[in-house]
C-alpha cells in the first residue's frame, strides 16, 4: 500500500512539474512605445521595446499587429509579420529574462501592439 501512495505522490508532482509552475504568461511581457522625434520618409519614427518580465526565457512570442505598415525598414530577426494580423519577435527565438528585444518603425498613427501568444520556458 505505501508503494502505491508513493507512486501516487510522484506522478502528482511530475504532472505539475511538467504543466510548468512558473506562472509565467502574456501579463508578464511589457510593450512599450514612444515617438523617437524623428521622422522617416515624412512619417513619425516610433521606437519600440518589448520586455520579458518574466523569471524565466520566452520563446515564440507573437504580438498583434494588424494592418502593420512602415516606411523604415525593421530588422525581421527582431520584428516580422508572420500573418493576417501577427508579428513574430526575436525571430522566435528565446527572449531571457528581463531582457529587450528593440526595433523601430515610422507609421502615422502609430500601431496598437499587444502579447496574443508566447511560450515560457521554466
Amino acid at each position: 500500500m505505501a508503494t502505491i501512495v508513493k507512486l501516487s505522490i510522484t506522478l502528482l508532482l511530475l504532472t505539475l512539474l511538467s504543466k510548468g509552475v512558473c506562472g509565467c504568461d502574456l501579463n508578464n511581457i511589457t510593450i512599450g512605445t514612444i515617438r523617437s522625434g524623428n521622422e522617416i520618409k515624412g512619417q513619425p519614427e516610433w521606437n519600440v521595446i518589448v520586455v520579458n518580465n518574466c523569471d524565466c526565457p520566452m520563446q515564440n512570442m507573437l504580438l498583434f499587429c494588424n494592418g502593420f505598415q512602415t516606411t523604415e525598414p525593421v530588422d525581421p530577426s527582431n520584428f516580422k509579420p508572420v500573418g493576417d494580423n501577427q508579428c513574430s519577435i526575436n525571430n522566435g527565438g528565446s527572449i531571457k529574462p528581463k531582457d529587450t528585444v528593440k526595433f523601430s518603425y515610422a507609421w502615422d498613427p502609430p500601431f496598437f501592439l499587444r502579447p496574443t501568444s508566447v511560450i515560457a520556458s521554466c
